[in-house]
């Protein structure tokens, strides 16, 4: 029998793969999935945090709205992402919405199994601190980005993150991403996304098709994302 998507996606993940066999047991007994269409929430401001989220497949992102309309993203999350992990543990509602930015397949840990590994599991708590630690650095270079760098560089550091090991499994060279959808995850207008992608590829750092985008240099990539000079 083939492996089921939550059974590979929990196998393919670091904390999945530090779980005792009862603990995956558990694991794979508690957590249910949901499907979302692209353009709905998946998690909105005030919900109350009663599960851990998995992307099993698609893209979202994760974003605040101002009294005024005016919407923030924060990052995006691609297959292999697991979030919510902040509120669960300050038993707090969601501060932000997540989106669904295309079609997406979720796996939903309850509460009470989370809290059942983070109380029994070293190895859990472990990977959980190191996934928080990937987190508070993404947001730290975000806020850098957003107050220091142009344009270019902002879209070259959110295609970056996609390649952080940390936060969800390598997309590969190829990455299934429109121009709007990297507009929305890099918060800036479909206009200038273009535009900075268009001057990207002419540095040979991205190459541009019909079917997504190309990363010959995930490496170079980086590197000029966060020169100082950018």
């Amino acid at each position: 029998m083939l492996p089921s998507e939550l059974s590979s996606i929990i196998d393919q993940s670091t904390w999945g793969r530090a779980l005792s066999p009862a603990e995956r047991a558990q694991v794979m007994a508690a957590t249910t999935e949901r499907r979302i269409s692209a353009g709905q929430g998946i998690v909105s401001i005030g919900d109350s945090a009663s599960h851990w989220f998995g992307l099993i497949d698609g893209l979202a992102k994760m974003s605040v709205t101002a009294a005024d309309g005016r919407i923030t993203t924060l990052t995006g999350a691609s297959r292999g992402a697991w979030f919510g992990e902040g509120s669960l543990l300050r038993r707090e509602p969601f501060r932000y919405d997540v989106i669904a930015l295309r079609d997406c397949h979720i796996a939903e840990l309850p509460r009470a199994t989370f809290e059942a590994l983070r109380q029994g599991s070293l190895p859990f708590n472990h990977c959980l601190q190191h996934l928080m630690n990937a987190r508070l650095g993404l947001f730290i270079g975000m806020l850098r980005n957003d107050r220091l760098l142009a344009p270019d560089a902002r879209v070259a550091a959110c295609l970056a993150s996609l390649y952080n090991p940390d936060l969800a499994f390598d997309p590969g060279p190829r990455l299934d991403l429109t121009q709007a959808e990297m507009a929305l995850l890099a918060g800036v207008s479909r206009q200038r996304a273009n535009q900075a992608l268009q001057r990207l590829h002419e540095r040979g750092l991205v190459c541009l098709g019909s079917r997504g985008l190309q990363i010959p240099d995930v490496e170079a990539l980086q590197a000029y994302a966060f020169e100082p000079s950018k």
